[in-house]
């Protein structure tokens, strides 16, 4: 044996180099679930210990935070902090040039926070997701020539692009890292709970600071919506893959919920890739494109969106921004770079496509004979 090892070495040698064998890893080793964050994220929570702090000084210290970004208070339905002192900054240029369907513009974060049905005016019954919108902020903008990111997007043409960095429902910084606090030292905006980067056009650059709500789309466009699906854990193939399992009697003894043979005997003597077996069951980034808005409420920030599969959990976190689908992009321009608040009195509570059928209109009319 060690001969034929020898002599194969002596045939690979050519010229004084040798032929190396490049090691190609399996699809097993790409499609794992992520559990922890990676190494060059910053610490979010300090480490909860008192720090010779004592009863008085803590007292104080939630003064100072209270008259400099307000008390805690239920905005859109969610305990967070209200924006009252924002630190000017530097404002970024307005676009001259028009909008374009190549344009890629900010997305915002959401929380899923149910399922309801709508009616069209055709008498046909459609399930929706509420998604709610709740304090979200621009706290930076990266240009496309500063952007060079340690983990890079699946985006074609990234150089083309900036990066703006959002965040999400805004906490006690107290709670926070002096690193991870540091991030928002220049916008302008609390420290946020939820961070989220999302790849913009130049021409749809935000200033940081700048409030995202609902207004940002509008009824009738088509989104994408992306979150990770539930964690299941480590399941078999029944409830992983839906199999139909084998007999309850007739024989079979303790494979009931087996996969059965994988055919993996023979010359090929190993398990395929991609064969269906038991193992860890969700916690995947999936994304659900092409999802119709039929609904917005403005006063709570709330869209309706088409279907019921947007993965993720019930008050699970999910990032909304427009289709990547050709034929389902925007045909007239969308608020652009976003739309800025506007007065109560202009804005409608409730928006509703004009195939939705409007609960609160007269259904039935009568006319004088």
């Amino acid at each position: 044996m060690l001969r034929t090892v020898l002599s194969d070495l002596a045939r690979l040698r050519l010229n004084g180099s040798v032929c190396s064998v490049t090691q190609v890893r399996e699809k097993g080793h790409l499609n794992r679930p992520r559990l922890r964050n990676p190494y060059w994220f910053i610490r979010q929570q300090r480490s909860q210990t008192d720090d010779q702090v004592t009863g008085e000084n803590r007292s104080f210290i939630k003064e100072v935070i209270h008259d400099t970004y307000g008390t805690p208070a239920l905005i859109k339905g969610v305990q967070t902090y209200e924006q009252k002192q924002l630190i000017k900054t530097n404002e970024l240029p307005v676009p001259t040039e028009p909008w374009t369907p190549a344009v890629r513009r900010c997305g915002v974060i959401a929380r899923k926070i149910g399922q309801y049905p709508l009616w069209l005016k055709n008498g046909e019954r459609i399930r929706t997701t509420l998604l709610q919108v709740v304090d979200n902020h621009v706290i930076k903008y990266i240009p496309p020539e500063e952007y060079k990111p340690t983990q890079r997007p699946n985006v074609h043409n990234l150089n083309r692009y900036g990066c703006a960095l959002v965040g999400a429902e805004s906490t006690n910084p107290a709670q926070l890292t002096k690193e991870y606090c540091g991030i928002f030292r220049d916008s302008g905006v609390m420290p946020t709970k939820n961070l989220a980067r999302f790849i913009v056009s130049p021409q749809a650059a935000l200033a940081p600071g700048t409030p995202l709500n609902v207004g940002h789309f509008r009824v009738g466009e088509f989104v994408d919506v992306r979150g990770k699906t539930v964690y299941h854990g480590f399941q078999g193939v029944v409830k992983r893959h839906g199999f139909k399992g084998m007999p309850a009697s007739h024989g079979v003894t303790k494979t009931h919920r087996r996969p059965g043979n994988i055919g993996g005997g023979g010359e090929k003597g190993r398990v395929w890739p991609g064969t269906k077996l038991p193992g860890h069951m969700g916690n995947r980034w999936r994304i659900s494109k092409g999802l119709r808005i039929w609904r917005i409420n403005t006063k709570y920030n709330v869209m309706w969106v088409q279907g019921s599969a947007v993965p993720g959990s019930t008050n699970g976190l999910v990032y909304i921004y427009d289709t990547i689908l050709p034929l389902r992009k925007p045909q007239a321009a969308p608020p652009m770079p976003t739309l800025y608040e506007q007065p109560e009195d202009e804005a409608p509570d409730d928006i509703w496509y004009e195939q939705v059928h409007n609960f609160k209109d007269e259904s039935i009319t009568y006319k004088p004979e």
